[in-house]
Order: structure tokens, then sequence, then C-alpha cells
């Protein structure tokens, strides 16, 4: 009677167990569920362009907190799992986490005008600009001369683009970027025509070289100080004429209207970036590398590594026939130890390991014609095989592009700010314009590559000193825990440079646009992280 008894409670305690095991199951299923198809293809706005400023009308906004050091993403404190860890659920939500931004500490964009900025007067005269360099060297120049003209009060005559450089392109203003929005955009703020009215095409004018890194004394009285013997100023370069730091704050915000809402890419260029972005999030979230292992960055900064001694030697002779480029001899080995070359893609391929990323992992080459072909890609591709480009993206729709390089370099801009990590193997004007897009936009996920630790890292793996492994893991991914692209503010000169080499020192202005362009969102409480992303 007494076992009688006992029996229906078993069975009820049994049937309870059952049930709350399935109902544990079926809740971390659907919570993996949730947070993979919430993240693998996120909205991607049509017309790609940046959020304007009445996107953030109903925030507030308090004073910069100061500080220099990043914080270190959670999942960078330890060595990636083994594969056998991975296949569970720790291991699932671990390869998630390396796909997470670091956080943004509620930092968003303020570029609002402050309550003493008036509206453009009368102006002067008028700013002719030749632009020089490849595209995001030009962008910077752009934007950096609508400060200018604002300040010396001209009216800014739509630039001309570099046609004499590396590249040869003989593209203008309009087919890169959008003509019309940027001088609609910009009215409030500069005068803008797209071309000098026939009436001042006999006026007085001068041709002048803006000092390097210079301040607004410099261009008020100066520059401004030529209207009274000129109608016509321009500038023969465009890049770096403005310094990083000490200038007023609504010039420094005009800097970031200018580049991050103003100068938007045409609209072709536009369609077939979000076409190329819309490939790439079929294969699940992807990895944007700017691999910057092409001839010409390779014969500019002399580095052979990895190359043999016919393709160094064709190298050195593009060196010395390009007239501008000033430095001729260069020491491979102690250029390479300094942390001043690009990673190889073997090199790119051994880090992502490294650093836990999984074979299946896709990868954006963002990049021109990779030197030396598929003999340099097939240490990176026999890791990461889906490999991918704008050339393997599409075909028929990119011939209109092609033999343009400016155009073809924004299509690559537009996939890298728009991945979910951007890596660069080097850190050239790419891929500084990248980064600092990419922080304005909420700090997404940026991995820097501490080249010089790296390629001592390499050497041993060369050497047999030093094996792949854990090991190797958690040193790499020890010097990498503060270079996620998490807010910081933008470094200054470096102690004890002076003069010229002490500008050249500082961080520049597009790379990391805060403090000036981005405020912390003030909240009545701590959880007000999901308000914008």
């Amino acid at each position: 009677m007494h076992r009688r008894r006992w029996r229906p409670l078993a069975l009820l305690r049994k049937v309870l167990t059952f049930a709350i095991c399935a109902i544990a199951l079926v809740a971390l299923l659907s919570f993996h569920l949730h947070t993979f198809s919430s993240s693998i293809v996120p909205n991607f706005p049509d017309p790609y362009k940046l959020p304007t400023q009445h996107e953030f009308k109903h925030q507030r906004f308090s004073t910069v907190r100061s500080w220099t050091r990043e914080l270190t993403p959670p999942h960078l404190s330890k060595a990636p799992l083994s594969s056998r860890q991975l296949a569970g659920a720790r291991g699932t939500l671990e390869l998630y986490k390396l796909w997470k931004s670091p956080p943004n500490r509620d930092f968003v964009p303020c570029v609002k005008p402050t309550a003493y900025y008036a509206t453009p007067i009368e102006s002067r005269g008028y700013l002719l600009v030749h632009t020089n360099g490849g595209l995001n060297q030009m962008r910077a120049g752009i934007c950096d001369m609508v400060a200018v003209a604002r300040i010396i009060n001209a009216t800014l005559v739509i630039p001309e683009l570099d046609k004499r450089s590396f590249w040869q392109d003989s593209s203008n203003f309009s087919d890169v970027f959008d003509e019309d929005h940027f001088i609609n955009a910009l009215a409030n703020d500069v005068r803008v025509v797209k071309k000098l009215p026939k009436e001042m095409a006999a006026a007085t004018r001068a041709v002048k070289h803006f000092r390097s890194w210079s301040g607004m004394d410099y261009y008020r009285d100066e520059i401004a100080s030529m209207w009274e013997d000129f109608q016509v100023i321009r500038a023969a370069k465009s890049d770096s004429r403005l310094a990083n730091n000490n200038l007023p704050p609504d010039i420094q915000k005009l800097r970031c209207r200018a580049c991050y809402e103003a100068l938007r890419f045409s609209p072709q260029i536009e369609a077939l970036g979000k076409l190329l972005v819309n490939r790439m999030r079929s294969y699940g979230r992807y990895i944007a590398l700017h691999l910057r292992y092409e001839k010409d960055m390779l014969a500019f900064s002399g580095c052979t590594h990895g190359l043999s001694p016919a393709e160094a030697d064709e190298l050195r002779m593009i060196r010395e026939n390009t007239a501008y480029w000033k430095i001729k001899d260069i020491d491979s080995g102690e250029q390479r130890s300094k942390g001043y070359c690009p990673l190889t893609p073997k090199e790119v391929g051994i880090f992502l390991s490294a650093l836990g990323y999984p074979s299946n992992t896709p990868i954006y080459i963002a990049a021109g014609e990779i030197y030396g072909g598929d003999s340099h890609m097939a240490d990176l591709r026999s890791r990461y095989p889906i490999l991918k480009s704008k050339e393997k993206l599409a075909s028929e729709e990119l011939e209109p592009f092609m033999d343009h390089a400016s155009q073809l370099a924004a299509l690559d801009y537009i996939v890298s700010v728009e991945s979910d990590v951007f890596i660069p193997s080097y850190s050239g004007n790419m891929a500084r314009a990248v980064e600092g897009h990419r922080r304005f936009l909420g700090h997404r996920k940026t991995i820097s590559p501490d080249r010089k630790i790296l390629v001592r890292l390499f050497d041993k793996i060369e050497r047999g000193t030093q094996k792949e492994g854990r090991n190797l893991s958690n040193r790499i991914i020890e010097a990498h825990r503060r270079r996620q692209g998490s807010p910081r503010k933008r470094k200054g000169p470096i102690s004890g440079t002076k003069g010229m080499d002490r500008f050249r020192s500082e961080e520049a202005f597009y790379v990391n646009p805060l403090p000036d362009c981005l405020c912390q969102r003030e909240s009545p409480n701590m959880n007000t992280s999901h308000i914008i992303r």
C-alpha cells in the first residue's frame, strides 16, 4: 500500500523534470536563432548615405569625457576556443562575440552648428581647388577646402579631381560624387558653384600652395588679404592644408558635415555599392579586408618581403622612375621591422586564424589588383576560401567603372564601411578614412593590426621558433585587445616633436572625429543604448 501511494508522485516528478528541461532547451535555441537572424542582414540605407542631424534631434548631449585608451572587448581577453568547444552552445556564443562591435559608450554624431553660426554672407571672391592623390586623399582635401572657403569668405568652385596621379584617372567630380547634393547640403555653410562664371574668366587670379596644417590666423590674415589684389585664388594642392586640432568648434563640425553628409557618392556608385553589400550579405556576416598588397603601395614603400628577386627589382624600377616619389633607396628589412610595410596575404591569414575567425568566414578584398595575383594569394585562400572582390561579385555591372580607379575605390569604400568587421593590412589613406567613417557611424568594429609586433611573431614562425596554436593566439589577442575601434579621444602630437614633424605625428582629423563631431548622449538611466545604433 505504501509503494502504491508513492508511484504517482514519482511519475509526476519525472514528468515535471522532463517539462523543465524541454522549456530550457527551447529557450536556449530561440535565443541563438534570434541573435543570429537579427545580426546577419542588418538594414542598409537606400540610397547609401549617412545619417543626418535630424535623426538625433530628440537626443541630449553631454560634454565629452576625456580618455585615450579603448575599452577591452570581452571576447579578446582569452584565446579562441577549440573546434570541439565551438561546436557547442558556448562556442556559438564566443563566435558571435567575434563579430560584436565594441561598446560605443553612447557616442552619437553632433555636427549641428552652434547658435553663433551664421549663414554665409556675400563672398569676396572665388576659390578654385586642384585636389591631389587617390580617392580618400582627395575626399579629405575637398572637405578641408570647404572649411577654408568658409574661413576666407569665398565661393567654392566644384573641385577638380587629380588626373595626373599614379592611377591616371580621368574622372570628374560628378563621376564620383553627387554634385547637386554637395551644393545643396552646404547651402547654409558655403556658396558652391559648378563652374567659374564666364565674366570671371579674365579676372585677376593667384595660384597658391597653401601652407600645410595651417590654422585660422594663416587663412584669415595671409590668404584672406589676397582678395585686395585678386578675384580668384587657386589652391594648387588640397591635402593636409588645414590643422587637425585647435580650430573653432563650428569649423570642425563643418568639416564633418562636408565629409559625412555633403560628400555623397554619385547615384550609380551608390547603387552598385549597395548591390555588392547585399551580395556579400548572402554569405553571412563578413570581414572587409583592405589588402594593400598592390604594386603601387609596394613600390612606394619599398617593401619586398616574400617577393622574388625579379619582383623586387620591378618595384625598385617603378620607384626610381616615379619623379614625385622623393625617397628612392629603401631598406626593405628595416621598413618591415619598424612596422612600415603592409602585411602580406599569408600574414593576414595567420593573423585572422589567431584571432579566432573560422575558415568559413566570408572576406571581401577591398583592393586593386594584388601584386603577383594567385601566387601570393594562395596561402590566404587555403585558410579562407570564401574570398570575394568587386570583380567576383559583379561582372557586367562593373564595366562602366573599369579604368576609373577613383570610382572603383569608391565601391570598396562603401562595402568596407558597411562590413561587420573592417581590417586594414596597412594604415594608408583608405584605411584611415574608413576607420573614421565607422567611428562616426557608431564605432563599428575595426581591428587595426599592430604590424611591428606581428612581424616579429611571423619571423619566429618562419625560423621555426614559434608555432601556430594557443600560445600564438594568446599573444596576438593580447596585443590587439585595445585596437578594436572603441571610443577614444583623437591623439595629439608625439611628445618632443617640433615644427612640421609635430603636425605629421598627430592623428588625422578624419581618422577619429572625436571629440569635435561626436557627443556622448546624456541619459536618465544607464540602460538606454538601444535608442540609437
